[in-house]
């Protein structure tokens, strides 16, 4: 019989933190929600960590709180992140697709996708996400998936989303004096689209203005690739 799986997903808002706790069906892959708080954020400013010993504080309240409703134990979250440290350029991969007879493997989708972060950012940005938008397989363009097509040469055009090292050491520090260890970093307003947003939404064209009280994510979607997205400090 397969272990239950548990994942927790926490925002450290400007104004709330909130705190989610779902399990994975073993089975099926299904995801339910079993716990959930929310409370008052305090020791953040347009968010960012303004004062630790105050967000740590925070951070464990809510956790209390879920796990006195599940009576799971929360050892690993998923955090959010925002902040007007966080920007986005755009970016591009190159490689020669590795199999003789020239069937693109996952090896080599994952090789250009790393090509594609071979850019120049200031020391002091780190890497939150690379989004692939589309490939080209030897000149053909505007390919979602290239995964088993044959070729020789493999591009993609990617959205490189990055931070400021000191920002996001800040929020590791902080989940770690919670005594938890960070599983993931999400981008805040790619987390609102993922859970607002249909896929037919994002063919058409959309735009997600998400209001908070420090902050405003923005995601820009065409054709089901991301645009644009900003976190502009302003709530």
């Amino acid at each position: 019989m397969a272990k239950e799986q548990y994942i927790v997903g926490l925002d450290i808002g400007t104004q709330n933190v909130r705190v989610v706790q779902a399990k994975v069906d073993a089975a099926s892959g299904v995801v339910s929600i079993v716990g959930a708080s929310l409370g008052t954020a305090t020791g953040m400013r347009k968010g960012v960590i303004v004062d630790i010993d105050e967000v740590v504080s925070s951070v464990s309240q809510g956790l209390e709180k879920v796990e006195r409703m599940t009576g799971v134990p929360v050892t690993t979250v998923s955090v959010s992140v925002g902040g007007n440290h966080i920007q986005c350029l755009e970016s591009k991969g190159v490689i020669a697709v590795s199999k003789p007879d020239g069937e693109i493997t996952d090896n080599d989708i994952i090789r250009v996708i790393d090509a594609s972060q071979a850019i120049s950012i200031p020391a002091n940005r780190e890497v939150i996400h690379v989004i692939p938008k589309s490939f080209t397989v030897d000149g053909q363009t505007g390919i979602k998936d290239p995964l088993g097509m044959t070729g020789i040469r493999l591009e993609v055009e990617t959205i490189i989303v990055h931070g400021g090292i000191p920002f996001l050491k800040n929020l590791h520090r902080t989940i770690a004096q919670a005594g938890l260890e960070v599983e993931d970093m999400v981008l805040s307003p790619l987390a609102a689209s993922s859970a607002v947003l249909s896929k037919r939404q994002k063919e058409l064209g959309v735009v997600v203005v998400d209001l908070g009280a420090g902050t405003t994510n923005v995601a820009v979607y065409e054709e089901n690739n991301l645009l644009h997205t900003a976190v502009i400090p302003l709530g």
